[in-house]
């Protein structure tokens, strides 16, 4: 850190993939300050199931929370259901809110430093990057990790916002939390003509269910058309209110701007359909670290594409046929070839 810098790093954004990016940093000796408007802890509408790969990922960051084992997936709808137990060690259902936590007090353990305030204004030259914002000082570091989320400012500022196509389908997820004992330890993902209910044990007295749909969509109305869920839930209290997040589907016309490195859903996204966006989020995080430490950024453009190939692939052919005719062939082709459905879970989920 030089004498006009304030940090080596600054981290814009404190959710699970900044902090991340911000305690990596930290554990190679850096110099970090992590920008967030809101107070710990921070809650998001997702499925909050952790992939086998992102519970690794968190022991590699010092970082242990408290869930229920995931043991694999299953795809429903209606009587057909195909499921894939993982392969080793299980997975974790977790609330984003006892995960922001944990990775918060890791921060606070390594000596990250915090500031308040909403980046409204970026400026960058050859050696240092400036914010500066509601409630917030001028604030300048030798580099800059976007990490503010689906509608992120960072990636509009330093012009990396691709518009999105009218064309495109606006799909978005809402959430809400039930008191009641989960029936099993995989993440159900329930099939219906218009959306996906992913229900994700969190606790011995607690699951989530997650909705992904077309905008508009009303919680209690699509639940009512999900057979079996209905019942499962009958009698138990919401634990909170439903939370909303969208429209899912991002895109950008580079992860790097200078000296400023975009990651997680800031540096683009293609649908939670899939369930593993906190570890490529986390691997992303990682890689940036990297770059950042070796001095150039520019790999981080091909390390990006190597870690979110599966996501964006996969996801991506999967959301076209979720969006096609294709769809109500989704999960009887799952259930006809459990070899397929298993590979591709293992796949992500690494």
């Amino acid at each position: 850190m030089s004498p006009e810098t304030d940090a080596e790093l600054l981290v814009i954004g404190g959710g699970p993939i900044g902090l991340a990016a911000a305690i990596r940093a930290r554990q190679r000796g850096m110099a970090v300050t992590v920008v967030e408007p809101r107070s710990t802890p921070i809650d998001k509408a997702c499925g909050e199931g952790l992939m086998p790969g992102a519970v690794l990922a968190l022991d590699r960051l010092g970082v242990r929370v408290d869930g229920a084992q995931l043991r694999g997936i299953a795809y429903v709808q209606g009587a057909t259901r195909s499921e894939h137990r993982f392969v080793g060690a299980p997975g974790r259902g977790v609330r984003r809110t006892v995960l922001q936590q944990a990775l918060s007090d890791r921060a606070d353990e390594l000596g990250v430093v915090r500031r308040v305030g909403r980046v409204e204004h970026l400026v960058q030259d050859a050696r240092s990057v400036t914010v500066s914002g509601g409630g917030l000082e001028p604030t300048t570091a030798r580099w800059l990790i976007g990490a503010d989320g689906l509608h992120s400012t960072v990636r509009q500022l330093v012009g990396l916002e691709r518009p999105l196509r009218r064309s495109r389908a606006r799909r978005f997820g809402l959430r809400r939390h039930f008191r009641v004992a989960p029936w099993g330890d995989l993440v159900e993902v329930h099939w219906t003509r218009h959306v996906e209910a992913y229900v994700t044990p969190l606790g011995t007295e607690l699951v989530g269910v997650a909705l992904l749909g077309p905008s508009g969509v009303d919680f209690t109305r699509a639940l009512s058309e999900v057979p079996g869920l209905v019942d499962r839930l009958d009698g138990a209290a919401a634990d909170g209110p439903v939370r909303g997040a969208g429209p899912l589907f991002q895109s950008t016309s580079a992860r790097t701007a200078g000296r400023v490195v975009l990651v997680g859903d800031a540096s683009g996204y293609v649908d939670a359909l899939t369930g593993e966006g906190i570890r490529v989020g986390f691997a992303q995080a990682d890689a940036a670290v990297r770059a950042i430490a070796s001095g150039d950024v520019r790999g981080y453009e091909r390390d990006w594409v190597r870690v979110t190939r599966d996501f964006r692939l996969i996801t991506g052919a999967l959301v076209a046929a979720a969006g096609s005719p294709l769809r109500a062939r989704i999960v009887p082709a799952s259930a006809r070839l459990p070899r397929l459905f298993g590979a591709v879970v293992e796949r992500l989920a690494r």
